[in-house]
């Protein structure tokens, strides 16, 4: 089964990270910070993964 989670934030990196690559943002932007946080958040999200197998 896909795991929808994983590709929301996925997509919604690609989406910031394109509009900071556009536009040339600087780190410190709201777009920037988020792209951070949802790297966080796929790590721990990859990791939980990786402890527990699927049934």
């Amino acid at each position: 089964m896909a795991d929808l989670y994983l590709k929301a934030l996925t997509s919604e990196r690609r989406a910031l990270w394109a509009e900071c690559r556009l536009k040339g943002l600087a780190r410190d932007t709201p777009q920037r910070l988020r792209i951070v946080e949802i790297d966080a958040l796929l790590a721990a999200h990859k990791a939980k993964q990786a402890k527990t197998p699927d049934a």
